[in-house]
């Protein structure tokens, strides 16, 4: 397929993938303080967990969007995929992010393994989002 039709497609990957940074870095703020609260045995504010949750959720839609307009779009431009190491980068990161919004549901008193799990996941999906953004700048460049 011709590449100009492609690039509205492209330019959604580029938007979903800074929201999903922005929402990294605003998970990362409330996670922390939801956090401090716990360990300082004081309350914290009812619309913080909502919010963290809230902001989970979009990160994981955005994510999967992110995936399928991957697979898509390669599909549509070579006809195959696996060019580039792009693509292993883009299903660690999914299933990342996946595991975290799993753990995440599990926390709570009868799993006390899900909290560490959850916040171990998000620490190395700071390396997969890494991992994505360099390798993605590779695939952008192929498009250019």
């Amino acid at each position: 397929m011709d590449l100009p039709s492609f690039l509205w497609l492209w330019k959604i990957a580029a938007w979903s993938m800074g929201l999903v940074l922005t929402a990294y870095v605003a998970l990362a703020a409330t996670g922390m303080s939801i956090a401090l609260a716990r360990k300082a045995k004081r309350p914290r504010p009812r619309w913080l967990r909502p919010l963290h949750y809230g902001i989970g959720g979009t990160m994981v839609a955005l994510v999967l969007l992110l995936l399928s307009i991957g697979v898509v779009g390669t599909l549509g431009h070579f006809g195959t995929l696996g060019h580039s190491l792009h693509l292993a980068a883009g299903l660690t990161a999914v299933v990342l992010v996946l595991v975290s919004a799993g753990s995440a549901t599990q926390i709570g008193p009868k799993h006390p393994r899900a909290r560490s799990l959850h916040v171990g996941i998000n620490i190395l999906l700071l390396l997969g989002f890494t991992w994505v953004g360099l390798t993605g700048w590779t695939v952008v460049q192929k498009y250019l």
